[in-house]
């Protein structure tokens, strides 16, 4: 398949710069893969479309404070480090602006000399490792030191950062906010649950894998970036349960579908408690083995996220609801509104 196949006219002024006061609120389209059938209705309007039986499963990941400002040792320059992923100890994979001043062996210091970053690698993309150095509680001086690292299409400061988190964010990793789990407030959840609807928790910390844009005109050609994820052995327990009882199992974001994919490829269909990396590519043509239905937000045009779904729905009820929403004026991405497809 070819990337234009993705693609579709989006007005930037439907990009959502901030997020609704009230999670629940945001719009809701609701999309029957099979028939292509679409519904207007609010976020808290889920619980409608959810049995008992069913089961929920969010991201419960954390985004780290993982942008960093800081000057290079030798020349005082600015430079603008994004933290991806933790490799070894205190090495971390990160994105660098400007990318060309940071060569093997650049020195640069963050906070007066509280946090200070030796660059020991160079990747592709802009990407480099550095092996960081500090006194104290690594995590304690990212909160002191670094901000919560916004997409580039939002250009509006966040009043209160715990909106770019969800209300059940507990680990630590993420680059970027599942944000499909943004919409879900804790009451929304109990009602949720109070209907026979389990709730269950996975952990992918969102990186470069994510977001980074598909270039190859053969969309086959792409190769995601590695991210870990995590499945505790009760997760594991409960959906298989669910799915031998005949219960759906609802996705709550692309990251949360990911991982889920991933370990029900690697164990015939079931699910398995284990930590790992997934790499895993989903797009039209794929055999889906873990989830029935999907609640996520409107995605950027040719990305990786709008061939997930595409893969769920069929690209042409994907393309046809996208048309859809961008007349009816809904809200893109990160703070936008959201779609279930069941």
């Amino acid at each position: 398949m070819k990337l234009k196949d993705f693609d579709f006219t989006l007005p930037e002024e439907l990009i959502a710069q901030t997020p609704l006061e009230d999670r629940s609120s945001s719009r809701l389209m609701v999309l029957d893969k099979n028939s292509g059938e679409i519904e207007h209705r609010k976020f808290k309007d889920i619980v409608h479309y959810l049995n008992a039986g069913d089961c929920l499963v969010l991201n419960n990941t954390k985004v780290m404070p993982a942008r960093l400002f800081g000057i290079k040792e030798e020349t005082g320059a600015h430079v603008e480090i994004l933290l991806l992923k933790q490799l070894e100890g205190d090495q971390w994979e990160t994105l660098v602006k400007p990318a060309k001043r940071v060569k093997v062996g650049t020195v640069i210091d963050f906070g007066e000399g509280k946090l200070k970053a030796k660059c020991i690698d160079t990747l592709e993309h802009g990407g480099r490792i550095f092996q960081f150095s500090y006194d104290g509680i690594f995590y304690e001086i990212l909160d002191e030191l670094g901000e919560m690292p916004l997409p580039p299409y939002i250009h509006e400061q966040l009043d209160n950062p715990d909106r770019y988190q969800t209300v059940f964010a507990k680990e630590i990793g993420s680059a970027a906010a599942p944000t499909a789990g943004l919409h879900f407030t804790e009451e929304l959840l109990d009602e949720i649950r109070a209907k026979g609807v389990k709730t269950v928790f996975v952990t992918l910390h969102v990186g470069l894998g994510t977001f980074r844009p598909v270039s190859s005109e053969n969309i086959e050609e792409h190769e995601m970036h590695a991210e870990f994820y995590h499945m505790s052995e009760e997760t594991a327990e409960q959906l298989n349960e669910v799915r031998k009882n005949g219960g759906r199992i609802i996705s709550v974001g692309t990251t949360s579908t990911r991982t889920l994919e991933t370990i029900a490829n690697r164990h015939n269909g079931r699910f398995v408690g284990e930590s790992g990396w997934t790499d895993i590519f989903i797009y039209p043509g794929y055999q889906w083995r873990a989830i029935d239905g999907l609640i996520t937000n409107f995605h950027l045009p040719k990305s990786s996220l709008v061939m997930l779904v595409s893969a769920l729905a069929g690209r042409e009820n994907i393309l046809r609801a996208y048309h859809i929403a961008v007349k009816e004026r809904y809200r893109f991405f990160s703070f936008g509104d959201a779609m279930f497809i069941r």
